[in-house]
Parts: C-alpha cells; structure tokens; sequence
C-alpha cells in the first residue's frame, strides 16, 4: 500500500492554529494532523511518520539595556509554554521532532517608537524587545524532504508550510519521484508552489 509523511512548519501552523489570546497547543496539533490524515486523497494511504520542526525556546538571561536588569528568557510564559508544547508533541503517535535552534541577536525598537516627523525620542527598558532568531529549521525540512526521496521510504509527502524557499525542495522530490502534496490553510500560495505541487489539499478552519 501506498505510504506518506507528514512535514509540518511549525511556525506556521502556529499561526494558522493559535492566536494570542488562545496560542497553538498539542490538542490543536492532534485534531489538526487527524483531520489531515482523513483526507480523502490520504486515506487510502498508511501514514510512515509525522516530521515537526521547531526550536526549543532561549533559557539563558540576558542583560536588558537602560537599567532593565535580567531577563531570563527560560521564565517567560512564552518559554514555559514552548517548551509544554514540545514535550507533549514529542509523545504523540508517529510524531519526530526535527529541532532547530534560536539566537538572541539583540534588541529591536518597535516602529510606532520612531515615527517619520521628528529628530529624537524618548526610550525606556519596556520599549524594547528581544531580537531572537530561529536557524536550522528551514534546512531540516529541506534535507528530510531530500532524503524521503531519496531512499524512497514514502510515496507522498505532505509539506504543511507557506513557505516558498522549499520549492527546489519541492522541484527535487518530484524529480525522484515521489509526489508532492502542499497544505494550503486559507492563506495565498505563491504560484511556484503550486506549479511544483502534485496536489493542494485545502483545510481552511482546522483546529
């Protein structure tokens, strides 16, 4: 029987799935990858493994400019809460964590602080915010999308993301034959996208 796996972007789903009032949690994940599984054009296929690629949140303190003491970014709800999530996700049925890493490259001054119109303004410490950084995921998705290919463990794979740069990622697992499915989740897709995609599976309003 046909087989396939699951590649989800977990910076998007977040988007697509939470909100800041009620972020993304494992029950938003589950009942999301169930209803993808039920789709009609897979479920006539066993599901191989289900990839989610993230980074583990910053638990190092950082010093805050203008008197604003230590930030121990591992404290923060954010952090917490991240770090819940990847722990449940890592527990689930068939699910593989593919885990980047974050970056703490200084601090950023949101724009409404700096309006066109004027020559100086007043700062303060609660006017700034961390500038952290997420690597290495994009470039796991691509190698995993490379190596099912390659060595042919699955015969579709189902890329949840609104990414564009995985299109030769995309252009290459079709050139190795294997088929290509795109998750689109109510959101506009680059026509490349398209172009290089077997089949566009539309879930607008999951979890």
């Amino acid at each position: 029987m046909s087989s396939y796996a699951v590649l989800i972007d977990a910076g998007f789903l977040k988007r697509k799935l939470g909100s800041r009032s009620r972020p993304m949690d494992s029950d938003h994940v589950e009942r999301f990858v169930k209803r993808l599984c039920l789709h009609r054009s897979l479920a006539n296929r066993t599901l191989y493994r289900i990839y989610y690629y993230d980074a583990p949140p910053l638990e190092s303190p950082i010093d805050k400019p203008l008197k604003g003491g230590r930030l121990n970014l591992g404290e923060t709800a954010l952090s917490r809460r991240n770090k819940s999530l990847l722990t449940r996700i890592a527990k689930l049925p068939y699910f593989s964590l593919r885990l980047g890493e974050l970056t703490f490259r200084g601090w950023n001054i949101p724009s409404q602080r700096l309006p066109n119109g004027q020559d100086s303004v007043t700062l303060t410490q609660d006017h700034l915010i961390p500038n952290i950084q997420q690597k290495g995921v994009d470039m796991r998705i691509g190698l995993d999308i490379a190596s099912l290919a390659l060595k042919q463990h699955v015969d579709v794979i189902v890329l949840v993301t609104g990414d564009s740069d995985f299109v030769p990622a995309m252009k290459f697992a079709r050139r190795e034959g294997a088929q290509l499915y795109l998750v689109t989740m109510g959101h506009s897709v680059r026509e490349p996208m398209y172009e290089h995609a077997d089949l566009v599976l539309s879930l607008e309003g999951s979890g």
